[in-house]
């Protein structure tokens, strides 16, 4: 069993920048991020399979965040600039064993999520 752990999430401006850093207990092949804002569905954000490929970021983050892996520390980061009040969510890792996409059910692991709460 992978066990994620979150860290980064905070209040910030618009047009601030947060980084959102996710380390994962053991390998992972896809490592990524959904969010889920207050009274909606979680949706997917990014993310990044261990050959570096994966889908394109979610249209509404595209130019504006940024996810990265350190293969290493078996950590994930997502940098996330230029944020707007629309990008208030708990933020949540996700990583699976396999290549991975968009999907939900495609992630094994989960971690606790992590507030992110820009303000206007």
């Amino acid at each position: 069993q992978v066990q994620l752990v979150e860290s980064g999430g905070g209040l910030v401006q618009a047009g601030g920048s947060l980084r959102l850093s996710c380390a994962a207990s053991g390998r992972t092949y896809a490592m990524g991020w959904f969010r889920q804002a207050p009274g909606k569905e979680r949706e997917f954000v990014a993310t990044i399979n261990w050959n570096g490929s994966g889908p394109p970021y979610a249209d509404s983050v595209k130019g504006r965040f940024t996810i990265s892996r350190d293969y290493a520390k078996n950590t994930v980061v997502l940098q996330m600039n230029s944020l707007k009040p629309e990008d208030t969510a708990v933020y949540y890792c996700a990583a699976s064993p396999s290549y991975s996409g968009i999907e939900e059910n495609e992630y094994h692991y989960w971690g606790q999520g992590t507030q992110v709460t820009v303000s206007s």
